[in-house]
């Protein structure tokens, strides 16, 4: 039997063909070739249309199966990875009332802070294991208040993968999963959270039916079937963020495994057994895709907006004609430390981990006679590298000491400079695995449908492909504490003049 997965990024969609007997990946594609764009109609906001989404969506299987590699007929069910956080919402008949609010969208972080604060930060920590932040409850809560005629016409609320499922098979369900990621999910009680939505005033009709992740969330319509030259009535039988999704593909299940993406966005995903959380919601705690109520697995997420964007940011400002590939080579070329040019790489909305503030992006120390293009495309590197080491630091305070990291070898980690600056940054080593997010959702649809009995029996077989250790790493960490130095200046200057830094023991 062939799987088929797909990933629904912010960039673009990714669709392959897997083997099931064999989990060789026999096609894969992404579909537009050019990044998708984000919609800003305001500074801070961030929206994509979800019809544009389905759009891709069958483009890429319609471009994956024009490969001749395969029979489409042979496709047997269909896996969904997702961005995160999105807010889709349509009406009883199934028609998108508004752009989708997705993940890096900051306009609900004062409407977040303020349930935080009145729902009570200790029952929302111990409960939610999050703040209501700037997550889709929130969103949710925006729409009602400012957009009240769109609220109104609402039927049912939906993730990004939720509203895809829809698409393929004309069903609506979610996961406790994807309720957990929105800041839905009451762990302790194992149920939608009154609290949330008691506070927001939202009518529990607009939550879909609850499907365990693993399992048929509806079966392919015959017109959609006959579109793309699938089977019509098969099953749709995974839905998964696209992180908890990378974790899957790189068998990252147990307690104490650890998963990094740099992508669009940055993670460093791990998994713990119990109820963990932070203080200050700087990290966040999400039901991961093998959690069960009496086996509990919590995947622990920090994410950093400003990564892989930054990167095609600089590239777009100030290399559009050159490759990828090409400046990487040549910021390979300049010293570690970018001859003092140092970067920030905060300018994708309010971070999380930075207590939901919004600081912008910047360079520092700049000199006319010194720098090039080379030196601010490693300088970027090396800044969201320094980022991530950031980042795992508060996940140390909160008990993740990882001694390995595993990623696939694709995205930022295609270039030598970020991944030897994120080794030394963060003094740990890093395997990598043949992997991305369509090849989990492929496998993660064999484990829905019976073909693999659970998510271990499907990754015993993974095997790394490499592995990078630290080399150097003392010059990195007096380097980060220079960088982490000029971000806390910056949170300085927008913070009252008492303000207590961010800065770590």
């Amino acid at each position: 039997m062939l799987l088929l997965g797909i990933d629904l990024g912010t960039s673009s969609v990714k669709a392959s063909v897997v083997d099931a007997a064999t989990q060789r990946c026999i096609a894969s594609v992404q579909f537009p070739e050019t990044e998708m764009g984000i919609i800003s109609p305001q500074p801070g906001w961030a929206e994509q249309s979800p019809d544009q989404w389905w759009e891709n969506v069958k483009q890429a299987i319609l471009k994956c199966n024009s490969s001749g590699l395969f029979d489409p007929a042979e496709i047997g069910t269909i896996g969904i990875a997702y961005q995160m956080h999105g807010l889709v919402l349509t009406d009883k008949q199934q028609h998108v009332l508004r752009n989708a609010i997705i993940w890096c969208d900051s306009r609900a972080v004062e409407t977040g802070t303020e349930a935080f604060h009145r729902i009570g930060e200790e029952r929302c920590l111990s409960n939610l294991l999050n703040s209501p932040g700037n997550f889709t409850a929130s969103k949710l809560a925006w729409v009602k208040k400012n957009e009240p005629s769109v609220y109104d016409k609402v039927d049912k609320i939906m993730l990004p993968g939720d509203f895809i499922a829809m698409k393929l098979t004309g069903d609506i369900t979610t996961t406790t999963s994807a309720l957990s990621e929105g800041i839905f999910w009451d762990f302790k009680k194992n149920t939608i959270s009154e609290d949330v939505v008691d506070y927001f005033g939202f009518d529990k009709s607009l939550f879909p039916s609850i499907q365990p992740l693993f399992a048929a969330h509806g079966c392919l319509k015959n017109t959609v079937a006959s579109g793309l030259s699938l089977k019509p009535g098969i099953s749709v039988s995974y839905k998964a963020g696209d992180q908890l999704n990378n974790a899957l593909s790189l068998n990252v299940l147990q307690p104490g495994e650890v998963a990094a993406t740099a992508g669009t966005s940055g993670v460093i995903y791990g998994v713990c057994d119990e109820l963990i959380y932070d203080l200050k919601s700087r990290i966040n705690s999400f039901a991961h895709v093998n959690h069960e109520d009496n086996k509990k697995r919590i995947g622990v997420l920090l994410c950093i907006n400003g990564t892989g964007i930054f990167n095609r940011w600089i590239k777009s400002i100030a290399a559009a004609n050159h490759t990828y590939a090409g400046l990487n080579e040549t910021a390979a070329k300049v010293p570690v430390g970018s001859e003092g040019l140092m970067a920030l790489p905060f300018g994708n909305g309010a971070e999380r981990m930075l207590n939901n503030q919004i600081i912008g992006g910047h360079f520092h120390n700049i000199d006319f006679n010194i720098h090039t293009t080379a030196h601010m495309v490693r300088a970027v590197q090396e800044g969201i590298a320094f980022s991530f080491r950031y980042g795992l630091d508060i996940m140390r305070e909160n008990g993740i000491h990882p001694t390995v990291i595993r990623a696939g070898k694709t995205n930022l980690f295609l270039s030598d400079v970020f991944t030897q600056s994120f080794v030394n940054a963060n003094n740990v080593a890093v395997e990598f695995y043949e992997s991305d997010g369509s090849f989990g959702a492929a496998i993660g649809a064999g484990i829905g449908a019976g073909i693999y009995e659970d998510a271990e029996a499907a990754s015993q077989s993974r095997k790394p492909v490499g592995i990078v250790k630290p080399a150097g790493a003392k010059r990195y960490d007096e380097l980060y504490m220079q960088w982490k130095e000029l971000l806390n200046d910056q949170l300085h200057k927008i913070n009252k003049p008492d303000a207590v830094s961010l800065s770590l023991s």
